[in-house]
């Protein structure tokens, strides 16, 4: 299936969850991650099935001033 991250295509294995595309992304704690502009809590992310066409955005905080 086609998704978007972080306004980027990619092409992610049928019923893919959250937990899986940070895993493909190797994406390195903090960060909060929103599919279709929702909120997502960490303790969904093994859980919620990703669909094709979905939007998931993972966003790290930035420090400094």
């Amino acid at each position: 299936m086609k998704i978007t991250i972080n306004q980027h295509p990619h092409e992610l294995p049928a019923a893919a969850t959250v937990a899986y595309a940070l895993e493909k992304l190797q994406a390195t704690p903090p960060f909060a991650v929103a599919v279709n502009t929702l909120f997502v809590p960490k303790a969904r992310y093994e859980a919620l099935a990703l669909h094709d066409g979905d939007r998931m955005e993972v966003i790290s905080p930035v420090t400094g001033g």
